[in-house]
């Protein structure tokens, strides 16, 4: 009994390894220290990481909008557009509440409303540089 349930494992493993296919990766615009965008294909997929974009501008509103363009671009580098976001991160200093609505208003004018990816605003205290005020992550699927 033990022999068959043995067998029937290692047949088991043997099988679902001989369909697995192999991650390709690849690295699109690479900088010091990190790469603006990695994906990652495998059966099929191809899931698109975008390092957090920050963006110009003297308030929010306008950083907000700058870094969700820079967001774009790099998602269109890779292949995808804003439709293809399963997942965004959104990074605002000292975040109110009263931020919400420059943040949705931005976000709606950019992406639209309908079919909005899972997401998470977290307040920070800070970024790398004092002078920006949002960063945004986003992870997108699409067909290879």
């Amino acid at each position: 009994m033990k022999q068959a349930i043995l067998i029937n494992c290692l047949l088991l493993t043997t099988i679902l390894q001989s369909n697995a296919q192999p991650i390709e990766k690849e690295y699109i615009n690479p900088g010091p220290g990190y790469t603006q965008v990695v994906t990652a294909t495998a059966n099929g997929a191809k899931t698109i990481y975008v390092s957090g974009q920050v963006g110009e501008g003297k308030n929010l509103e306008e950083q907000t909008r700058s870094a969700l363009l820079n967001v774009k671009k790099q998602l269109e580098q890779a292949g995808a557009s804003f439709t293809d976001v399963v997942k965004m991160n959104w990074y605002i200093v000292k975040y109110e509440e009263k931020d919400l609505d420059v943040f949705r208003g931005v976000r709606k004018e950019i992406m639209g409303e309908t079919n909005m990816p899972a997401s998470t605003l977290v307040g920070v205290y800070s970024l790398f540089r004092k002078e920006y005020l949002i960063e945004i992550e986003a992870i997108a699927v699409v067909k290879k």
